[in-house]
């Protein structure tokens, strides 16, 4: 497949600033789900974004993918602003930016069997061009992803089992190999020992074909596991951000310690027993003070303002506990 010419960059992906408000209701309420994010990524680096539901973590994931449009802030992968991209610009940035997502059993049409999702994502991601073997691309793939082409071929999705479809999923993302995955969520729906398999796998892309992976999730010890760098994320900001050992070995930031003080309590109590119960904030309301601050253990007078994003060594630190620590 024919690749375009992107710009070499320190940094394959940054998010720069990136806002998303909705409108919801009759009125057209603002609600904000990602609020001025920035990161980046190295080449081959695998990067977690954590945190609770409603952080925004998979508003980030579509914004990337070009599902959604950001309301402010830019996307830069390799040196261009992916909604700036045009034409057959958009058809080269897909061919090197998947996305895998959590739910196997919607990813794939019941009606067809396994061999046409992946032919025709293949011809769509080739443009045409079929200057390869398309049943030997399909069984690299699938092998890649330690599926038995014999035992998979001519079945429904709904004969396979979801870890099959998930392994599947990755196969069909890397028909293009793409240089960079999306990884929303892909595990939480499988059982304890499929998940440690598919990390594997992920593990492996990263080590043999410098693929660059973001994975989203709120597992930290599965982040833990397989994560060069991790951003935590609250109510659509950056809380802290940094090598894995830094912030989970070492966190800084009074929410990344409740996190990891939840750990052995990670299910649909978890939020309630931390008391951090979401709930919708419009625009001003985000605006003012630090968001935690009303949950925070260690609130004082300051945190009425809006904290910076702190640079502590390596890692970065959204708290005025730290104002006078910035290097």
């Amino acid at each position: 497949m024919t690749r375009g010419v992107w710009n070499l960059c320190a940094n394959i992906l940054e998010l720069r600033g990136v806002t998303k408000v909705f409108k919801t209701g009759l009125t057209g309420k603002p609600v904000v789900a990602v609020d001025k994010v920035s990161f980046a990524l190295r080449e081959g680096e695998i990067l977690s974004l954590l945190g609770e539901s409603g952080s925004g973590k998979s508003t980030i994931a579509r914004m990337i993918l070009r599902f959604l449009k950001p309301t402010q802030g830019s996307i830069i992968y390799r040196g261009k602003d992916v909604w700036r991209l045009q034409g057959r610009e958009v058809l080269e940035y897909y061919q090197e930016v998947q996305g895998i997502f959590q739910d196997p059993y919607s990813s794939f049409n019941p009606i067809h069997r396994v061999e046409h999702h992946l032919k025709q994502a293949l011809r769509s991601l080739a443009d045409g061009k079929k200057n390869f073997d398309e049943d030997n691309v399909i069984r690299e793939a699938m092998e890649r992803v330690g599926l038995n082409p014999q035992n998979v071929m001519g079945k429904y999705p709904h004969e396979l089992s979801g870890g099959q479809l998930q392994r599947l999923s990755i196969a069909r993302a890397l028909l293009a190999r793409p240089r960079l995955l999306v990884a929303d969520e892909p595990v939480s729906m499988l059982d304890a020992s499929t998940r440690v398999d598919l990390l594997n796998i992920l593990a492996e892309l990263r080590d043999e074909e410098r693929m660059t992976i973001i994975l989203i999730g709120h597992d930290l010890s599965l982040a833990y596991y397989i994560s060069d760098t991790v951003v935590v994320l609250y109510r659509g900001s950056v809380m802290e951000s940094g090598h894995v050992d830094e912030v989970l070995m070492r966190p800084k930031h009074p929410y990344t310690r409740l996190l990891l003080d939840s750990v052995p309590q990670l299910d649909k109590k978890w939020e309630h027993r931390m008391g951090l119960e979401n709930g919708d904030q419009d625009y001003d309301e985000l605006s003012k003070g630090c968001k935690f601050a009303p949950r925070c253990p260690k609130r004082f007078d300051k945190c009425e303002e809006t904290p910076p994003l702190l640079t502590l060594g390596s890692r970065r630190v959204s708290c005025w506990l730290y104002a006078d620590r910035q290097s």
